[in-house]
């Protein structure tokens, strides 16, 4: 009688490996590309058949404590400490990094490396990593429009903060007469050869990829994805009916964040004795320049009652907070993308009121998510709020969707890799 032999049982497939990486993080400062690029290396670990790392910056140090890229917050992500970088062509001088990043990717062996910006790490690691392993896929997310405009990718002029439709030599050369058009000409020239050995770029809202596009990135190669952002730690809450009219602002900070624009508005308001709109402000201005923290410091001394300033946030309680207020305000006055605060907002059911611009005249939709006015207006932001605290039944409820951010990324690799 012949004697079975036994089958050995079938060997799993090997994981996917994925590294994401951005120009900073998130446990050092909490921009919105920050939490972007943790949620979705969180999203990545979580999805089995698949592994993921995490990289991220320390900005301009003057001293390393030691190793180029270490391991302070964990064995999956991993931290480069930069001791400079040139922010007009957005390359990396640090000698070390190009030896240290590779060794990395030697060790890692990713299928799929995604940035979720360029700065700091520089144009050129998307070189050393075609050297290093030139069948591995790189996938790039714009989060504003750094290669297209030196005004820190904002695209407003320097000094008026005028709105730029498009950058053209000559328009550039205005904004920095310090700076040749031929110099212009070159950057451009400098960060496309490295842009182009990218696989596929991630635009988080159509407009920012129209804009790429219309500055060179070839259409076929980018998609529009939103953000992934974090699960809601509450389910979502009907609206207040408080006596007053509560207008939270959430995020970072600064003067192209719109906070004078609100301040204008909340002056209008009490000037006009309406003492029915309350301005909850969340947020942190730690990263801006010492001048404009101490203009923000007098204007808030000088504010009236119905200002309110709680300071930086934990972003895992920004449910609680949004669900405080009765809506949700955007007032910057350069194009924005894809605010995460958006989203926030949504799956919270709160209307957002924000500029008529750029992602966020995409993505709130006039009437039904919420409600646009003039940017930069304050008097119309003034008589808005006025009239919404008047009558409420003005203020949109949005319905919270379906998130399909982590799918859709999903999706993309999973095409990349084959």
């Amino acid at each position: 009688m012949s004697r079975k032999t036994e089958k050995s049982p079938p060997s799993s497939p090997t994981p996917a490996r994925i590294l994401i990486a951005s120009h900073s993080h998130p446990a050092l400062t909490k921009g919105g590309a920050e939490i972007a690029s943790w949620r979705n290396h969180e999203a990545m670990a979580a999805t089995p058949g698949w592994q993921s790392w995490f990289l991220g910056c320390a900005r301009e140090a003057t001293t390393r404590a030691g190793s180029v890229i270490t391991q302070p917050f964990g064995p999956q992500t991993y931290l480069y400490t930069s001791i400079g970088f040139d922010w007009f062509k957005f390359a990396n001088p640090d000698p070390a990094f190009p030896r240290e990043f590779k060794a990395l990717l030697a060790d890692i062996q990713p299928d799929i490396l995604h940035f979720h910006h360029y700065a700091v790490f520089g144009v050129e690691t998307f070189l050393h990593i075609r050297n290093a392993l030139p069948d591995a896929k790189i996938v790039l997310t714009l989060h504003e429009f750094q290669a297209i405009c030196n005004h820190y990718g904002q695209m407003v002029t320097r000094g008026r903060h005028a709105l730029c439709d498009v950058a053209t030599l000559r328009d550039c050369n205005r904004c920095f007469p310090e700076i040749s058009r031929a110099d212009f000409f070159l950057r451009q020239i400098y960060q496309r050869r490295f842009l182009d050995l990218v696989d596929h770029f991630i635009a988080p809202s159509r407009f920012l990829a129209d804009r790429y596009i219309a500055w060179g990135l070839d259409p076929a190669r980018v998609s529009v994805i939103e953000n992934i952002t974090a699960p809601a730690t509450l389910p979502a809450a009907p609206a207040r009916s408080g006596p007053r009219l509560r207008i939270g602002f959430f995020g970072q900070i600064s003067g192209l964040k719109g906070i004078n624009v609100l301040l204008d508005a909340a002056a209008l308001l009490e000037a006009n004795g309406n003492d029915q709109v309350q301005f909850d402000i969340h947020g942190d201005d730690s990263s801006q320049p010492d001048s404009f923290r101490t203009a923000f410091a007098e204007r808030l001394k000088s504010s009236g009652r119905n200002v309110r300033f709680h300071g930086s946030y934990d972003n895992r309680k920004v449910d609680r907070l949004m669900q405080g207020t009765d809506a949700i305000l955007i007032p910057s006055i350069w194009w924005e993308n894809s605010p995460v605060v958006i989203q926030e907002a949504r799956r919270n059911r709160r209307p957002v009121i924000c500029s008529d611009i750029g992602g966020m005249a995409e993505k709130v939709r006039n009437g039904i998510d919420g409600l646009h006015f003039p940017v930069g207006n304050a008097a119309a932001l003034a008589d808005l709020l006025a009239s919404l605290a008047a009558d409420r039944t003005d203020l949109p409820t949005p319905a919270t969707g379906i998130d399909n951010a982590a799918a859709d990324h999903l999706a993309l690799y999973r095409f990349l890799i084959g």
